[in-house]
């Protein structure tokens, strides 16, 4: 008999649950839903937002498929399963700007369809490499003349502020997104902004006025009549999407100078020759293994999640702590279409379970799927940069996947001397023979080849159990 149980990320909506058992989502429809969903679909929206991609696939199956936690749906609704799940506060600068756009598009669309969205969440959107998609079914509901945009706020607090962080303070919006999940208030960005900021007509609707409501709304509550006579012209409301849409189509990251690895495909360590030889390194173990999903830590532009790509990877998700790279791999992998999902990653801080209960959102480890792995130029960054035992870094990247190849960087390496360069070397276990040794006791050490004059070398791993 299947067990199932409800997704933990899922408990705040009245409408329905998820539910997730193998390759298989389901969403269940309650009473207290069914009446806005039957609506929703006779309008056919729903057929052309799965057609076109905006909306992931969902299929009526019979309530029973789901045994005995489905006897109360009135509908269950069957999802596709996603590569990877990801959070906005791992998503770079152009990846949540793409998912702000979608759901003003998606909303725009419901207008003309006599549907209306109810919330504004940035959690109800993922990504098929670089191409959001929305998930959440049950957010459509029945326009009704002179309804108000309840969710502005909560777009407001979850796309629109942390774009502005960015674009206009140059600050960038993941730690802060990460530490509140809920997202940026207009109360904060407000003393953030700087005066040149505050005065732009956008940023005083969306940014100055909202906080002001909010300040206000706090000490002022409205009757039920009073919001109930409240119109709002379908116009004036279509307008407003618009202009926010134009609006945040226009923004851009204010720091646009040079990061650390934005330019690696040019500048990176590695001559010619060696750079191919280690091309043809990952090129032959992804031909072997295979994988459906490869994770890329410290992908830098996307360069070797392409190599995985062309040799038989079906989906890569490539992390790395660099807003410049990612947002020209991000760039790249959408200007070529290829299934790149590329995230923001600290990887001696990777995100935690968090959120009620402490599972809402799920960390790193418990969405770790990759069925191969690649960590290129990684470790000597966590060992040394961050001061992890090294032993503890070969222990996690082999937990994350049953397969794969590291990179081992020597201290006679350019870059670990420049990392050396401004603190003591303490660390006496950073040596090719202990990285071997520390490997060799968890998974079988199936090639290794150096590849550098300066002894890099790669070891391709395979978990012993």
């Amino acid at each position: 008999m299947n067990n199932f149980v409800p997704d933990p990320g899922s408990f705040r909506d009245p409408s329905g649950r998820i539910y997730v058992l193998g390759d298989k989502v389901y969403r269940t429809i309650t009473d207290y839903a069914a009446r806005d969903f039957e609506y929703v679909r006779g309008t056919g929206l729903i057929d052309r937002l799965v057609a076109d991609g905006r909306l992931i696939g969902a299929d009526i199956v019979p309530v029973d498929v789901l045994g005995e936690v489905g006897k109360d749906a009135r509908y269950v609704v069957e999802h596709p399963r996603l590569p990877f799940v990801s959070y906005p506060y791992e998503w770079p600068f152009p990846a949540l700007k793409a998912a702000a756009l979608l759901h003003l598009d998606i909303h725009l669309a419901a207008l003309d369809a006599g549907v209306t969205l109810s919330d504004a969440t940035a959690y109800n959107v993922q990504f098929l490499g670089t191409r959001p998609v929305f998930i959440d079914l049950l957010s459509f509901q029945k326009y009704n003349k002179g309804d108000m945009w309840t969710g502005h706020r909560q777009f407001c607090e979850q796309f629109l502020n942390p774009l502005l962080l960015r674009s206009e303070v140059g600050v960038v919006h993941n730690h802060w997104y990460r530490g509140a999940q809920e997202g940026l208030s207009a109360s904060d960005l407000r003393r953030i902004l700087p005066w040149r900021s505050k005065l732009s007509r956008n940023v005083l609707l969306h940014v100055i006025a909202q906080s002001a409501f909010q300040k206000s709304s706090s000490t002022t509550t409205l009757s039920k009549s009073e919001l109930a006579s409240t119109q709002f012209p379908l116009a004036s409301y279509h307008n407003m999407l618009t202009k926010l849409r134009n609006w945040i189509q226009m923004l851009q990251p204010a720091d646009t100078g040079k990061t650390v690895w934005h330019d690696y495909e040019k500048h990176h360590s590695y001559e010619g020759h060696e750079f191919e030889a280690k091309k043809a390194f990952i090129g032959k173990f992804v031909s072997t293994v295979k994988p459906k999903i490869l994770w890329d830590l410290g992908c830098n532009t996307g360069d070797f999640s392409k190599v995985a790509l062309e040799n038989g990877a079906a989906y890569t998700v490539g992390f790395d702590f660099d807003q410049g790279a990612l947002e020209l791999a991000f760039d790249r992998a959408e200007t070529n279409d290829l299934t790149i999902q590329p995230l923001f990653l600290d990887g001696a801080n990777p995100s935690p379970s968090q959120g009620w209960n402490e599972c809402e959102r799920k960390g790193l480890m418990e969405r770790a799927n990759a069925e191969a792995l690649i960590a290129l130029a990684f470790i000597h960054h966590i060992v040394i940069g961050k001061n992890v035992p090294l032993v503890d870094v070969t222990g996690w990247l082999t937990n994350l996947a049953p397969r794969g190849v590291i990179e081992f960087v020597p201290k006679q390496d350019p870059m670990v001397k420049k990392l050396l360069s401004l603190r003591e070397d303490i660390f006496a276990d950073y040596t090719e023979d202990n990285f071997a040794r520390s490997l060799s006791q968890k998974v079988t050490i199936v090639q290794t080849e150096t590849i550098t004059d300066s002894g890099r070398k790669l070891f391709w791993f395979e978990r012993l159990n």
